[in-house]
């Protein structure tokens, strides 16, 4: 559940607040009515709070076929296209 309070709430109920997050919710703290933060539980490794923070989100349930991909050709190869991105020209 995504919660969304203003700065004032979380200064005077800090501590409420926090159990809030430590029990699982995740709350968007506003000033002047623009999220300034969000406050997500501890998790036990930095991709659970990726993943509770929206920074990414799990992969769709079937795998993707590369081989499905489309190629393309291009007039570079793709040791020039390394030296290149690389600085090496």
């Amino acid at each position: 559940m995504m919660t969304t309070i203003p700065h004032r709430e979380l200064r005077n109920n800090s501590s409420k607040i926090l159990e809030r997050v430590k029990n699982g919710e995740i709350i968007d703290v506003t000033n002047n009515g623009e999220i300034a933060a969000t406050l997500i539980p501890p998790s036990a490794s930095p991709f659970e709070r990726l993943l509770q923070s929206g920074g990414v989100r799990p992969a769709g349930e079937s795998p993707v076929d590369f081989r499905l991909v489309p190629r393309i050709k291009s007039a570079m190869s793709s040791s020039g296209m390394l030296a290149d991105l690389r600085g090496d020209r």
